[in-house]
């Protein structure tokens, strides 16, 4: 590269001229909602939750938190069926390249995912190996047993809207990357895909009569569960 600049010092060059933009910018993002309350009328649930919400924070020694919401007319029956097909969560979820159920002893299930991450110049494709433990049909508990993240755990859960007659769906993690990122990085990346994820699991969901398979469904009742997030950092 030209006078002697390494790759990695212009990388580091543009990451910090990036931040400094960012944060005149403000940290908010039009995908970041910082106040969530929901609405107390019940003709309100569903518009503000037909988009997804989605809210990220910086904790202790580099771990990104990550909470967003979806309202879904569907059962809770259809959401966990379309949060649990690992096997075909690459065909609906954007940026998932592979995915699949590995195993399955009755008690946990370990399943995995393949993506691409990033944001702006910032591009990875990144692997992850989950663990999975859950509550049929409420929650979904993972975390990372092999992969591409020195943390990555959280929960699926899935709760009946204020309107009685959807569910709200919430995808909530820790997430620290085992490669170069910085925080700021994985935040952005989070407030830009998981709102994708989120809005993919709702369309799987709300058209699930035609699509999903009945037997998986119905057969996590006694096996735990996997999750999706796509990498939602991915």
């Amino acid at each position: 590269m030209r006078h002697g600049i390494t790759k990695q010092r212009y990388l580091l060059m543009v990451i910090a001229m990036y931040g400094f933009v960012i944060l005149l910018s403000g940290k908010a993002s039009s995908r970041t909602v910082e106040n969530d309350e929901v609405p107390s009328r019940p003709q309100q649930i569903e518009e503000h939750y037909q988009k997804a919400k989605v809210r990220t924070s910086d904790l202790e020694n580099g771990v990104t938190a990550v909470i967003g919401k979806i309202y879904i007319n569907a059962s809770a029956k259809n959401i966990w069926a379309a949060i649990t097909d690992y096997n075909n969560q690459k065909h609906f979820v954007p940026k998932l390249i592979d995915s699949g159920l590995i195993s399955d002893n009755g008690r946990e299930q370990v399943m995995f995912e393949k993506g691409k991450t990033g944001y702006l110049f910032f591009k990875k494709t990144v692997y992850i190996k989950l663990s999975i433990r859950g509550d049929y049909p409420q929650r979904l508990s993972f975390r990372q047993v092999e992969g591409d993240f020195k943390i990555y755990e959280g929960d699926w859960l899935i709760d009946r809207a204020p309107d009685g007659k959807g569910f709200v769906l919430t995808f909530q993690a820790k997430i620290k990357p085992n490669f170069f990122a910085p925080p700021m990085f994985v935040r952005k990346v989070q407030e830009h895909d998981l709102p994708m994820v989120l809005a993919a699991m709702k369309k799987r969901a709300e058209s699930a009569e035609a699509f999903l398979p009945e037997s998986r469904a119905s057969s996590q009742k006694k096996s735990p569960p996997p999750s999706g997030n796509s990498i939602i950092a991915e």
